[in-house]
């Protein structure tokens, strides 16, 4: 077996490296989104936009049963720098926890989550720059969720916990 080394980014590069993963991204290749990210963050640690993809790009895989993914993404959305952009997504990741455990029909476990994922969005409003609807608009979609899915209804109606069921 042959040994190869990771090769390295230039500093140039990072930006035009993340806009190919947001690519990636678009395109529904999350894990080579993942690999572009964490090139350009083996060169900048703190680059936030490779932060931010990297963090979307394994919520992208909470359909997976995977087993750290979610800690994954909020390690990636806890070192943002901006206050803001901190508490937004790691309401995105809550919410996108939420759904993949309502598409398995795991009811508590999304109704976990999505309450995280309000709580999220509403500090998010307090503190979102001006003229800037994304806490809200993600806020609204998590409560049509909470109002249109039976499993969810009874997940309410019945007592649960709000620790979250990360998985095995």
């Amino acid at each position: 077996m042959h040994e190869h080394a990771l090769k390295k980014l230039s500093p140039g590069e990072l930006d035009s490296a993340v806009e190919k993963a947001v690519l990636y991204r678009a395109l529904n290749q999350p894990e080579e989104a993942e690999s572009i990210c964490q090139d350009v963050l083996a060169v900048d640690a703190k680059h936030q936009n490779a932060l931010r993809v990297l963090g979307l790009a394994v919520t992208d895989r909470f359909d997976e049963v995977a087993v750290g993914l979610f800690e994954e993404a909020m390690g990636a959305f806890g070192k943002l720098e901006n206050e803001y952009d901190r508490v937004y997504h790691e309401g995105v990741a809550w919410e996108r926890l939420g759904k993949a455990h309502l598409r398995r029909g795991e009811g508590h476990g999304a109704l976990t989550a999505i309450e995280h994922a309000l709580e999220h969005y509403e500090k998010a409003e307090k503190i979102a720059p001006p003229n800037n609807p994304d806490p809200i608009l993600r806020f609204n979609r998590c409560v049509r969720l909470l109002q249109s899915h039976r499993v969810l209804h009874e997940a309410f109606d019945a007592p649960h916990s709000r620790v979250p069921n990360l998985g095995d």
